[in-house]
């Protein structure tokens, strides 16, 4: 390939990444890469660091095989080289002129809704809410390291911020640091390429309270982990609180045994999806903070429709209230079905029987309908017989007794028995979730 040739391939290689990713992560990945050399048979990159090569080829792997050449084999003809330290005196590039530090130091900004009096309390995230502010009244004295998982939109973030807005107000002397992982990665990398990794080490590793946000994105990057867990474990020997969030439990994270054996240390909780009656409250709180008249039927209507994550129902309300404003109409079921019509799940619902529930189950799980019935106690029929109790106390508007006795004459306290079974196992067991939601999405289709 021609010299001209590889610049240009380059160049348009770079225009079409910086497009797809975020100003500050091709200001720290991409703009410090140099084309160093190239010959026919292979192009040569001028990296500051091995954590840059690594991310580019971990990241765009793809995207650069269609723009740089490929050896016989299909695989690409690329090569780097580290590039050589900076001399003294020698005049630095404008954006190396600040250094990382300088910005991660600046004073902490939390969004202002998301606090503790602002997070709606229910059965499913009562225990998680209770931790986080035991570790904000307490830090370093209570649960060390504090780490919540749950799915995307459910508080996690939230509780974070109402964290890090406790300690601003009642512990105004520690020096606290709230950061994304993305964010701690970019400043790993600037302080590589600005050589003041030791800056970055000091300032991390002398901090009371440590807040951590999306710790999943620390996955496969095995380089990146490792300064991570000597952070961390700098931190926890010294009694300094640590609070981590992710979208899974740390033995689920593709991590590394050690850094995950760290994260289990201290409290791991949940922030689960919430129930019925937690979101109808979400709605009627967020509806108020924003001067929107919602009754409680219409809240339950939506609640009843929307129930994946916190942040659909916030949307929802959004949308309701634009919609309202312009069109100088008040809020009906009508206007919530023709406005958020693609938002809700299985509207109208249908009528769901006993029979149904038994047929859906019987097939996720492949037993008889009629072992469903039996008094058969094998677990293998059992267990999805108490599914089926579930959620037919769940989903069906009838007495405990006059459900129960649809399941071949079983009683209402066998029912009750097996609803609060499930409904503990939920709390922790992911997979039970996914069939739990899987029937429901059945059931209503």
């Amino acid at each position: 390939m021609l010299k001209s040739d590889c610049q240009s391939a380059w160049a348009q290689f770079l225009a079409y990444i910086e497009e797809k990713c975020s100003a500050s992560e091709y200001a720290n990945w991409l703009a410090p890469i140099r084309l160093a050399s190239e010959t026919a048979d292979e192009v040569t990159l001028e990296v500051p660091n091995v954590f840059v090569e690594q991310y580019l080829l971990d990241n765009y792997k793809h995207e650069l095989a269609a723009f740089l050449p490929l050896n016989p084999t299909g695989q690409l003809a690329l090569s780097f080289v580290i590039a050589p330290p900076t001399k003294k005196g020698a005049p630095q590039p404008v954006e190396q002129k600040q250094t990382p530090s300088s910005s991660i130091t600046q004073r902490q900004t939390f969004n202002s809704f998301y606090t503790f009096d602002n997070f709606i309390e229910g059965s499913t995230n009562q225990f998680v809410k209770s931790a986080a502010f035991g570790v904000a009244n307490k830090p370093g004295k209570s649960y060390n390291p504090l780490f919540i998982h749950g799915g995307v939109g459910l508080g996690k973030t939230h509780l974070l911020h109402a964290i890090g807005h406790y300690v601003q107000a009642h512990h105004k002397k520690l020096h606290m640091q709230c950061i994304t992982t993305e964010a701690f990665i970019n400043d790993l990398v600037g302080h590589l390429r600005n050589k003041s990794l030791d800056k970055m080490k000091t300032f991390y590793r002398s901090l009371d309270i440590l807040l951590v946000d999306d710790i999943q994105f620390l996955q496969s990057r095995m380089n990146f982990e490792e300064e991570f867990c000597n952070t961390f474990e700098s931190l926890i020997h010294q009694n300094k609180q640590i609070i981590i969030t992710s979208d899974k439990p740390p033995g689920q994270l593709d991590l590394s045994e050690r850094m995950v054996a760290r994260m289990e240390w201290g409290l791991v909780a949940q922030v689960a999806v919430p129930d019925l009656e937690t979101r109808v409250a979400i709605l009627q709180h967020k509806a108020e903070k924003r001067g929107l008249a919602l009754s409680q039927h219409i809240a339950f209507f939506i609640a009843e429709h929307i129930f994946n994550n916190v942040r659909q129902l916030e949307g929802a309300l959004n949308r309701l209230s634009a919609f309202c404003k312009l069109h100088h109409t008040v809020i009906t079921e009508e206007v919530v079905e023709k406005t958020l019509r693609e938002l809700l799940h299985h509207a109208p619902q249908k009528k769901i029987s006993v029979e149904s529930i038994l047929k859906c189950v019987a097939a996720l799980y492949e037993v008889r309908l009629n072992d469903l019935r039996s008094t058969s106690r094998a677990k293998q029929i059992a267990f999805p017989r108490q599914v089926a109790m579930y959620l037919a106390k769940e989903l069906i508007d009838e007495s405990l007794m006059k459900l129960a006795s649809a399941f071949g004459g079983k009683t209402h306290s066998t029912l009750l028995h097996a609803w609060k079974k499930i409904s503990q196992q939920l709390d922790s067991d992911d997979m039970l979730k996914k069939q739990i939601h899987m029937l429901r999405r059945n059931l209503n289709q």
